[in-house]
């Protein structure tokens, strides 16, 4: 990493930043949307508003951490149920489920915006999100959403980076998706779908597992976790305690992923797909 083209990046933010008459920051509680508020905290002051959505589709223990952090930077936050789950289209799942939820959820931002008298509505895309599959992200761009990361050129380890030198605590948070994207493509989402999963990750967490991903296949969870933590997830009293909670949970059979933890990997058969037909 070039220490200087990363604080050059740093100016080329604070500087689009500062060109904003306002902004509302769509705020997750994950490293890229935290740093990109407290920056915009920094430039445009009590001119920022942070918006978070409550729902079945996040983990609760991501609203408690935004709330704590919004309120330790002095932002305004604005918390509002969001209505995915009432979206046919993101229950069925399809490959566009994505697209159909942040639809939704721009349109509701906006409005937050236009109620704040916010003149813009940012999100904390960066530029590392452009190779994964991102309908979300179209989504977004056309409801009018702007994003300062990737306007700045920042991608995910420069923004860790800078967000360690501010002193944020998630400098190294996991990469966290939305809980959806533990069930596969095609198979409808539930609430107690989710519940699962969350409760499933959440002991996993609580173990010691940073990073952790509970696929939902039906009555089948299968387990990710870092590759080299594969191991020891399969030791005792871990793995005893493993199956009995799960079990607890709802789920009849238990499948350790050996590849281990990747991000996107839902997304994968969609990504080669769309590879090969771009060959013919």
């Amino acid at each position: 990493m070039n220490i200087r083209e990363v604080m050059e990046k740093k100016k080329r933010l604070r500087d689009f930043l500062g060109g904003l008459d306002s902004l509302l920051v769509a705020f997750s509680g994950g490293v890229d949307s935290a740093y990109l508020l407290n920056e915009s905290r920094q430039v445009l002051g009590k001119k920022v508003v942070a918006v978070t959505a409550s729902s079945s589709i996040h983990p609760h223990r991501e609203l408690e951490e935004a709330v704590q952090f919004a309120e330790s930077i002095g932002v305004d936050h604005v918390v509002f149920s969001s209505e995915e789950m009432d979206l046919e289209e993101f229950l069925l799942n399809g490959s566009d489920r994505c697209y159909h939820c942040k639809k939704a959820l721009s349109k509701k931002l906006l409005a937050i915006a236009e109620e704040r008298g916010m003149v813009h509505v940012a999100h904390g895309a960066n530029m590392d999100d452009l190779g994964d599959f991102r309908p979300g992200f179209k989504a977004a761009r056309e409801a009018g959403m702007i994003a300062p990361l990737m306007e700045a050129g920042l991608g995910k380890s420069e923004i860790r980076f800078l967000a360690k030198e501010m002193g944020l605590n998630q400098w190294d948070k996991p990469a966290m998706a939305c809980l959806a994207s533990r069930i596969p493509y095609g198979n409808p989402i539930t609430v107690r779908a989710l519940q699962m999963v969350d409760r499933a990750e959440e002991f996993l967490r609580d173990a010691g597992f940073e990073e952790v991903r509970v696929r939902h296949h039906g009555s089948v969870a299968r387990i990710e976790v870092a590759p080299l933590r594969i191991k020891e997830i399969q030791e005792e009293p871990v793995k005893s305690d493993l199956i009995r909670t799960f079990r607890k949970i709802g789920f009849e059979h238990i499948a350790l992923d050996l590849e281990g933890y990747e991000q996107g990997k839902m997304n994968r058969e969609l990504i080669e797909t769309t590879s090969d037909s771009q060959q013919f």
